[in-house]
């Protein structure tokens, strides 16, 4: 499972249950810029392939 997953699971599952909202807060942004900078580096892969 990928680390962006598992951090925007754990960010969800603490905002749903109302403990440490703030800390909810930080995981799930921290989660989605994982997620934004996978994303980036494998079209950068998969670009870098082609050429």
């Amino acid at each position: 499972m990928p680390t962006w997953l598992l951090i925007l699971i754990v960010g969800v599952v603490l905002l749903i249950i109302g403990v440490a909202v703030e800390a909810a807060k930080i995981l799930i942004w921290i989660g989605i810029a994982v997620l934004v900078i996978s994303l980036i580096l494998g079209l950068v892969r998969r670009g870098g392939a082609k050429v």
